[in-house]
């Protein structure tokens, strides 16, 4: 008995001290969320306020002796008449990343584990990753180098097989493929090594196992491989509907110089809008308030889609 209880307390003691380690690791982890993720939430009441600054006063006391302005700063989103329009493009264009993104992604992902040779897929991976790595402030110089007017490689040779130049920053029409091109190209091979390493944890047996009944490389494809990433493919969806009403600013704003003019229409999200009306002395409280309805949006959005899921299939959800 005395043996039992020393073990017991023993068992105890080992795991009280692994819980210490455990803890010491996430604490700069905790400190980072508190600092830059809780505690910047302060900053919601702004929405809700006329924001003044108070010459010689710090930041916390101008939120606090602010006039209260009610829902009075989310008019300026509502009764926007661009509201329409930045809308549409926001939603549109992320259910285009969100579905043509995952596919592509997929599809990559069962190419490069069908490569027999390991180091040619290692080239290919890294080839595919690094744009992820580059800014929008770097490709937009890089776009600018072939859509430029007077010195733009496509401009260059259209002149050259005797041809107009185009002004394609000023053509509305070709903006929403351009964006989505650059969107896959500099996301894809991020999306697509997250679902090769779901794949490369499928138990191998099943594949030998589909290859001495038979089975080829589309068969070991279709109730292998898609069965067993299709949680992994559902929480990547769920995710990324939770930022619908997000767009990725410097792929809107850097690529088309500003998201204005005569591509306002094509190009234009919340994001760029807000940026445009902070640029514009538009009083930040308006400002504060349209981020504060794309965070609400979006976590409606993303408790329906997991709902929905749930419903479906309860194993695939979130919570």
């Amino acid at each position: 008995m005395k043996t039992l209880n020393s073990n017991t307390k023993a068992k105890k003691r080992k795991a009280t001290k692994g819980d210490w380690e455990l803890t010491l690791m996430a604490v700069p982890t905790t400190i980072w969320y508190i600092l830059f993720c809780f505690m910047p939430m302060f900053g919601l009441i702004i929405a809700f306020k006329d924001y003044k600054i108070q010459p010689g006063k710090g930041f916390i006391y101008n939120v606090i002796h602010s006039e209260w302005a009610g829902f009075k700063n989310f008019e300026f989103l509502i009764k926007s008449n661009d509201l329409y329009v930045i809308l549409r493009n926001t939603i549109v264009y992320n259910l285009i990343f969100i579905v043509v993104g995952s596919a592509l992604a997929v599809i990559l992902a069962i190419m490069m584990n069908m490569l027999h040779s390991r180091k040619r897929s290692k080239v290919y991976q890294t080839l595919m990753f690094f744009p992820y790595f580059m800014s929008w402030v770097v490709a937009a110089y890089f776009l600018d180098a072939f859509l430029n007017y007077d010195n733009g490689l496509i401009n260059n040779m259209m002149r050259d097989v005797g041809k107009t130049a185009n002004q394609w920053y000023m053509n509305k029409n070709v903006w929403p493929s351009i964006l989505v091109i650059m969107y896959l190209w500099k996301s894809t091979g991020y999306n697509m090594v997250i679902y090769l390493s779901s794949i490369s944890g499928i138990d191998q047996t099943l594949y030998e196992a589909a290859v001495i009944d038979g089975a080829g490389k589309w068969q070991q494809t279709r109730y292998i491989t898609l069965p067993s990433l299709k949680n992994v493919i559902i929480m990547m969806f769920i995710l990324n509907v939770g930022k619908i009403f997000y767009s990725d600013f410097g792929l809107f704003y850097q690529l088309s110089q500003g998201a204005k003019g005569s591509i306002f229409n094509s190009v234009a999200t919340i994001d760029t809008y807000v940026f445009n009306a902070l640029k514009s002395a538009t009083p930040i409280g308006m400002t504060s308030a349209a981020s504060f309805f794309q965070s609400v949006a979006c976590c409606i959005t993303i408790l329906v889609a997991n709902a929905i899921v749930k419903k479906i299939d309860n194993e695939s959800s979130i919570i």
